[in-house]
């Protein structure tokens, strides 16, 4: 039988949300998605409101209350969440984000494609790796 995987994306742009979950949704129909529109409430629901963790987030960097950078930082010093891959998710592409975010602990770095069809193959390919 084939796992559920449920997916946390956090990003303050619910249009980009939606297209998220709706690209993952198509790439398994049983996965399940929550969401947070800024890190500190990721924060929140990952060490109180969850009775069961994600098996990935998806993270946008530019985001109001705590950015992208800050969640990481966070989650990585709890020891319960921060073995979760994080793939950062984000319009920038300068090196330096990328570069800093995989230090910080992401697993991957995804700028955000403009086409629907990209997003879908680019998310196959990261999900098809063995994190």
């Amino acid at each position: 039988m084939k796992k559920s995987y449920l997916y946390f994306i956090v990003d303050d742009d619910p249009d980009d949300q939606e297209l998220f979950i709706e690209a993952l949704n198509g790439l398994d129909e049983s996965c399940q998605c929550i969401t947070a529109f800024n890190g500190l409430e990721a924060l929140q629901k990952l060490k109180t409101g969850m009775p069961v963790l994600p098996d990935f987030i998806f993270l946008d960097l530019n985001m109001p209350l705590m950015n992208g950078r800050q969640f990481l930082t966070e989650i990585k010093k709890i020891e319960a969440i921060q073995h979760i891959p994080v793939i950062i998710y984000s319009t920038t592409s300068e090196t330096k984000d990328v570069v800093d975010t995989i230090e910080m602990g992401a697993v991957f770095f995804l700028q955000k494609p403009n086409r629907f069809e990209d997003l879908s193959k680019a998310l196959a390919g990261i999900l098809s790796r063995n994190w």
